[in-house]
């Protein structure tokens, strides 16, 4: 989600307003909150990148990097029944109920893959202040994160914007000229939409790319 105006930028992608910049470190959390950003400010960053290349390519490494992490685990434990994302939200604690929340809305959606709080995760949550609000990125190792902006949770919904955040894990793209009944279109609509739950197109991406596009991540790994 992130908000600014740089944002995805680096590459990006993929954020609630959102970026992902690749390659990029989360921003150092302040111990407070910042003021919320102005209306025109924080849409900004939710419409800049939306359809662009890189945002494509950015969302596509994040998906494969949390993909390549789990593959490497199924592959240790083939008896598994199902695919389960692990995420530490140890790192933004003033996030953890819509963090908690966000991880529930997906497990209730979709069928083919699960979010659980662990040790060893998957990916990582962060939390701070970052002109380029909330987004979604991976360093290019293979390891991925959500940094979540306390200005545009200010003003945004934070469990959508959480929620939304977390899609990109999950695999969806961003797509900001989507109706509020659209997760992935983050903040679009504007600060008046609410709604954290996925539509039924993105709950069916999600379990076929987890269904399809995990089976090829795992296939790598034991190769």
């Amino acid at each position: 989600m992130r908000h600014p105006r740089t944002v995805m930028s680096a590459v990006v992608g993929l954020g609630f307003g959102l970026a992902a910049a690749l390659g990029t470190a989360p921003a150092i959390a302040s111990s407070a909150p910042a003021a919320a950003p102005t209306a025109s400010d924080a849409r900004a960053g939710y419409t800049t990148y939306a359809g662009s290349h890189e945002n494509a390519a950015a969302n596509k490494a994040f998906f494969e990097a949390v993909a390549k992490s789990v593959a490497k685990k199924q592959a240790a434990n083939p008896g598994a029944q199902s695919v389960t994302v692990v995420y530490s939200a140890a790192n933004a604690p003033s996030f953890r109920s819509q963090i908690a929340s966000s991880a529930q809305i997906w497990n209730s959606s979709v069928s083919n893959v699960r979010l659980q709080e662990g040790s060893n995760a998957d990916f990582t949550y962060y939390e701070g202040n970052d002109s380029r609000g909330s987004y979604a990125s991976t360093d290019g190792h293979g390891n991925g994160y959500i940094f979540l902006d306390y200005a545009q949770n200010q003003q945004y919904n934070s469990t959508r914007v959480t929620a939304h955040e977390t899609g990109h894990v999950l695999g969806l793209p961003d797509h900001y000229s989507g109706p509020c009944s659209e997760l992935m279109s983050g903040g679009g609509p504007g600060t008046s939409c609410t709604n954290p739950y996925p539509n039924a197109n993105e709950r069916s991406q999600v379990n076929y790319l987890w269904q399809f596009g995990f089976a090829a991540s795992l296939a790598r790994s034991t190769s």
